[in-house]
């Protein structure tokens, strides 16, 4: 049987990612993972750590995976820029393949990122910066360096792009 910890998050990532984490009540929680209020507070505090801890759970070791890509490309590149389909590939490839993946949860957890990125919620979109800002700081430059001639408003407006790109296809990543 699943620790509480464990059946708290599983049920907050399906309710979150159905719902939206602003319009999901911890009531909601307690009563998909049959615990008890005192078990939320106890394990996370608040609605908003809770949060934070499936975007951790999930975030950690994917970003993780982004970088290793990335770091490997680059060692095969040597002083060369990576070619920007290797670049893309570390970025999104991971992201795909979680979002196949049901024991990491999958789909579910994609579609609740996805809302999250879209969500104009300030706290939201702090853990998000959190999650993601060291991420950004190691693939600019590399794609900077994929795309030497591109202006800096262009390549500024592409990553804007690519970004929401992959917000929307998250936020619906069942079709995937």
């Amino acid at each position: 049987m699943k620790d509480t910890k464990t059946k708290i998050l599983n049920a907050a990532e399906h309710l979150f990612a159905s719902h939206g984490p602003n319009a999901t009540s911890l009531r909601q929680v307690i009563s998909r993972a049959k615990v008890n209020l005192a078990s939320i507070h106890y394990h996370f505090g608040s609605k908003e750590s809770l949060l934070q801890a499936i975007l951790s759970r999930r975030l950690v070791p994917l970003n993780a995976q982004r970088l290793a890509l990335l770091d490997e490309y680059e060692r095969k590149s040597g002083k060369r820029a990576v070619p920007l389909p290797k670049v893309l590939e570390a970025l999104v490839g991971p992201a795909l393949r979680l979002s196949r993946d049901s024991q990491q949860g999958g789909a579910v957890f994609m579609r609740l990122l996805g809302r999250c990125v879209l969500e104009p919620d300030e706290k939201i979109q702090t853990m998000l910066n959190q999650q993601f800002h060291y991420v950004l700081e190691r693939f600019t430059p590399a794609l900077q360096r994929a795309l030497p001639n591109l202006p800096p408003v262009d390549f500024f407006w592409r990553i804007h792009f690519l970004v929401g790109s992959m917000a929307h296809t998250m936020a619906d990543s069942e079709r995937l």
